[in-house]
Parts: structure tokens; C-alpha cells; sequence
């Protein structure tokens, strides 16, 4: 019995050995990766102004920055360099959700009080408005969209989202063309797709972020691949097309691989510079730089990479 007890003793001493090595050596590639985005100061609020819950940024071709929020002022718009350059939107926006830029630099917003998707220029002209601005689920009506994604040829997607589970296909009118997803967990199925963006490949992916994945579909709809492992609320590519994803649940921004592996990741819950509370929505700008919004920090963050 005591030559057992010194085997279990001997055991338990390399587990827990080989537990200390592993955590020391997962400590020390987070905090490499945390050192590898430098967070730097940035936005210049007027006197007065205060930011609510921020819900998306983009940038456009000029590097002008466009950022979302639930309060007055709506859509801020500054410079590279943080000072305010305009903001609209006040009076027409229910309360804020998506954000995303088209080649042509019309800005895309998904309205989750009214039930709308607009699309502006870039000073705040509608030039398009879709829904009827009550909940619904019919061809021409949405219940919260969240996000907007865009074709190669002007057709765009919508993720619809809060209160419906689907992905609709429009044409470059407006014209819906298909639809497809369900509430569920099965494959295909959605618990709030919350954003969407297609990569360089021309796959959407789809943030499934109640079912903690990411679902990739060609461009009519056909599932090709699930990701697993993480809450995605924001979804960027960057400049060499690579995948980020905003963790609003985890409060980290993660790095994927072509085939949703997590190869990078830094951050965690806090409100000091370069932490996280809520990550919502993430965009790069054409030098690199990485925006992060969040909904509980009510703020936007610039990193630049070292």
C-alpha cells in the first residue's frame, strides 16, 4: 500500500507539474499576442458630448472613421487622427446596431429600433431605406436586423437577427432574392446571427452568436463549414483578408485561420486601455490599425500593431 501511495504521490506531483508548465506557457502567449496590439489614444469628444452604448465602426477609402452609437449624435465621423469631422443621423435612427462602408463608400446601418436597414452617403443622405418599421418576417420586413455584408456584383446580405434567425440576399436594387436559416443549433440553423461579412474566398461567414460558432455558406445559401469555440459578435477582415472576431462574451478580440482555428487572441474584461467590456463590432483601417467598439464600455479603442 505505502509502494502505491508513493506512485499516486509521484503522479499527482507530475500532473500537477505539467498543469503550472501548461498554464505558465498559455500566460505567456497571451500576453505576447496582448503585447502585440498597442492600444493608443484616439477619439476627441467635443465638450459636452458623451458616447452611449457603441455599437459598430468602419472606415471608408479617404481612412475617414465612422462610428455608431446609441445616443445623441448617432453617427460620429472623424479623422485618422481621432478630431470630429461631422456626425448625423439624429432623429432618424431607432438605436443602433451595424455599420459597414460599400466600395462605392455609402454607409450601411442596421437600425434595431425601427427594424431597418438604410443606406446613406457618406454625409448622411438616405439614399435607400428597407422594412416597414415594425417587426416582421415577411419579404419586405425584418425583426432587428444586425448587420450588413456585401456581394461582388452590388448584391448584399442582410443578418436578421434579434428577433428572427435568417440571412436574407438582396440585389443591388433592393430586390429580395433568397432567404435562408431558421431558429435552432442545428447545422444551418441560427440563435441570433449577429454579423456577417464575406472573405476573399466569396464564403459569407455568419456569426452565430448565441450557438457560439460561425457557419460559412457559399453566396445562395449552401452551408460549407461550422466553426466552433467562441461568441462572435463583431466579424473584420483585415487588409491580407484574415478573420478577427470580436468575443463580446469572452471580452477578446481572436485572430482565425482559414479554417476558423483561433491563432491569435488578446484582451479581457475591464475598462483600462487595451481591456474589454462587451466587445461589439471591430473594423481595420487601410494601414492596419484595428478599431474595437464596445456596448457596456460605451467606447471605441484604436490598436495599432507592433
Amino acid at each position: 500500500m505505502r509502494t502505491v501511495s508513493r506512485l499516486m504521490r509521484f503522479a499527482l506531483g507530475i500532473f500537477a507539474a505539467c498543469a503550472v508548465a501548461l498554464f505558465c506557457e498559455v500566460g505567456s502567449a497571451r500576453a505576447a499576442e496582448a503585447a502585440a496590439w498597442q492600444p493608443v489614444p484616439f477619439l476627441q469628444l467635443p465638450e459636452g458630448w458623451t458616447l452611449g452604448a457603441c455599437s459598430a465602426v468602419a472606415i471608408d477609402s479617404r481612412g475617414e472613421i465612422f462610428l455608431f452609437h446609441r445616443g445623441e449624435h448617432p453617427v460620429i465621423v472623424c479623422d485618422a487622427a481621432g478630431k470630429i469631422v461631422r456626425s448625423w443621423g439624429d432623429g432618424a435612427i431607432g438605436s443602433a446596431h451595424g455599420l459597414r462602408i460599400d466600395a462605392n463608400d455609402d454607409v450601411w446601418l442596421t437600425d434595431i429600433g425601427n427594424h431597418r436597414v438604410l443606406k446613406f452617403d457618406g454625409h448622411g443622405k438616405l439614399l435607400l431605406s428597407l422594412g416597414t418599421g415594425k417587426a416582421g418576417d415577411g419579404a419586405d420586413a425584418f425583426n432587428k436586423p444586425t448587420d450588413v455584408a456585401f456581394g461582388s456584383r452590388g448584391e448584399f446580405y442582410v443578418a436578421d437577427g434579434y428577433g428572427n434567425s435568417r440571412v436574407l440576399k438582396f440585389s443591388p436594387s433592393g430586390a429580395l432574392l433568397h432567404t435562408w436559416g431558421a431558429l435552432g443549433s442545428q447545422r444551418g440553423e441560427f440563435r441570433i446571427p449577429h454579423a456577417i461579412v464575406r472573405d476573399r474566398k466569396g464564403r459569407l461567414l455568419v456569426g452565430d452568436r448565441e450557438n457560439d460558432r460561425i457557419q460559412v455558406f457559399d453566396e445562395d445559401g449552401k452551408l460549407l463549414e461550422v466553426w466552433s469555440g467562441f461568441a462572435p459578435y463583431g466579424l473584420a477582415l483585415d487588409r491580407e483578408g484574415r478573420t478577427y472576431v470580436a468575443d463580446g462574451r469572452a471580452n477578446e478580440v481572436l485572430r482565425l485561420d482559414e479554417a476558423g482555428r483561433v491563432v491569435e487572441r488578446f484582451g479581457r474584461k475591464g475598462r483600462a486601455a487595451g481591456e474589454f467590456d462587451m466587445p461589439h463590432m471591430l473594423a481595420f483601417d487601410a494601414a492596419g490599425n484595428l478599431f474595437v467598439t464596445e456596448i457596456n464600455g460605451r467606447r471605441v479603442q484604436k490598436f495599432v500593431r507592433r
